[in-house]
């Protein structure tokens, strides 16, 4: 009759064939935490808590699954999120760094990110503060090149007001540069290089990473924060930060690269301009040359001449 030994105990016991009933649920790994992640996913809005940001904070309290198991979690609470495709261009190791500024907060207490990363290898820096002055730029990439331990050959940036006055002021691709920025150009030896405008994806390594920033440190840091009725701040924002470069950022596994960018810093530091140290009397000392403006005809390789003799003893 090809039943199985069992479907006949079952008829002898008087239960009716092939009727099963519903299996009792098991306890998941993630049960005893779904309270957590319901209040700190309410917390996060109207951003969204990344799985691989919350796992962190899980594992701190005894969670042993994987992230696999939260993700499918949270996309039954909010619904999945459409990935965005981009097409990337890669550099060589030494050849470029992206940076821009990364809005947080706005209004009385404002609270923004200087973010920069390494074209080749993706190593991250960022300095938070509460405006995004010349002089709060200027200090900040001082501290990214000292950071990442060289100078590049080009440094692509925003066309913000604080990076450029006028574009194609002197013909195609002859732009005037904020003064300050041209001097620390030309004192360090990099070649500044503007984003097309209304084109965030030009400098699309910077624009990722201060996505990862937001997602994997803003968000998660600052709605736990405000749990507990606490305003992040950009002391205890850099603090957080200077951590989470050194243990987070920086040793993943990057998604495009495939490798962490720590190893790969060191090629990009071996293509690196030596660092020279922060040149504060050369910037002086080239404010108070006063030389001429660019003409447009002029000779940038003349124009460095001009800067080196302005600044001769």
């Amino acid at each position: 009759m090809g039943l199985s030994r069992n479907t006949v105990r079952a008829y002898l016991a008087g239960k009716q064939a092939g009727s099963y009933g519903p299996r009792a649920p098991r306890a998941s790994k993630l049960s005893e935490h779904v309270p957590y992640i319901l209040a700190r996913v309410e917390s996060a809005k109207p951003a969204r808590l990344t799985a691989v940001a919350l796992l962190r904070e899980l594992r701190e309290r005894g969670y042993c699954g994987e992230v696999s198991l939260l993700q499918k979690y949270l996309r039954q609470v909010r619904g999945p999120s459409e990935p965005e495709p981009l097409i990337r261009f890669e550099t060589a190791p030494g050849e470029q760094l992206q940076f821009d500024w990364a809005i947080f907060r706005r209004g009385r207490n404002p609270l923004v990110a200087f973010v920069a990363t390494l074209g080749y290898s993706r190593a991250g820096f960022l300095r938070f503060a509460d405006n995004a002055r010349i002089e709060t730029l200027l200090g900040d990439l001082l501290s990214a090149l000292e950071y990442f331990g060289g100078v590049p050959r080009e440094v692509l940036c925003d066309n913000a007001k604080t990076v450029v006055l006028k574009r194609h002021a002197y013909g195609r691709d002859l732009h005037r540069f904020h003064p300050k920025l041209w001097d620390m150009a030309h004192t360090y030896g990099f070649r500044l290089r503007l984003c097309r405008p209304y084109r965030a994806k030009t400098k699309g390594k910077v624009e990722r990473f201060i996505r990862y920033v937001r997602d994997s440190l803003y968000v998660p840091f600052a709605s736990r924060l405000s749990m507990h009725g606490i305003e992040l701040d950009p002391i205890t924002a850099q603090i957080e930060a200077a951590r989470w470069l050194r243990e987070v950022a920086n040793v993943r596994i990057h998604g495009t690269t495939g490798q962490r960018p720590v190893d790969l810093w060191a090629e990009d530091r071996a293509a690196l301009r030596p660092w020279p140290g922060r040149a504060a009397h050369l910037h002086e000392q080239l404010r108070q040359a006063r030389y001429p403006a660019v003409p447009p005809q002029h000779d940038p390789r003349q124009y460095d001449h001009l800067l080196l003799q302005a600044v001769q003893p």
